[in-house]
């Protein structure tokens, strides 16, 4: 009985891998213009890919792991200046994500876990620290408008 289920184990494996061959996709908008490209085995999108607007203008590009996004990605607007960036862990936001004004500048950054805040959001005006805000699971637990207090009553190891 062991032997007939290594056997049927061995192939699917074997069938994985004769169907499953990593190819490079492209798809396109009705007008002609590239919609999205990158990796993938059978229908899973994996390893590097990007995202673009029906104006041809970078929208997003990152990694995917099992059709999920993983590792660092970054968020364009459509007139192609930065408009996030971020981990993802098994498709899901998480660590530090850095979000941008309209003119490139920081203008606030926060800690994720799973979507949710879940630590720090550090709000900037001018390329200055205005408000920094404690999180717990997505409620706010705390806040600071003052940098010497939130300095004083915060671990900034925290916030690496």
């Amino acid at each position: 009985m062991i032997g007939k289920s290594v056997l049927f184990l061995f192939l699917i494996v074997l069938s994985e891998n004769s169907w499953g061959q990593k190819t490079y996709h492209k798809s396109y908008y009705s007008n002609g213009n590239l919609k999205e490209e990158g990796w993938q085995i059978g229908d899973k999108k994996i390893d590097y890919w990007k995202f673009y607007y029906k104006s041809k203008v970078l929208k997003k590009e990152g990694h995917y792991k099992n059709n999920l996004p993983t590792n660092y990605w970054y968020f364009y607007r459509k007139d192609g200046k930065k408009e996030k960036e971020g981990h993802f862990v098994n498709g899901k936001q998480n660590k530090w994500w850095l979000y941008y004004d309209k003119k490139g500048n920081v203008n606030h950054k926060c800690q994720l876990k799973d979507n949710i805040k879940n630590g720090y959001c550090l709000l900037y005006r001018k390329k200055q620290l205005i408000k920094a805000v404690k999180f717990k699971d997505g409620k706010k637990i705390n806040e600071w408008s003052d940098f010497s207090s939130f300095k004083k009553e915060n671990d900034l190891n925290d916030l690496r």
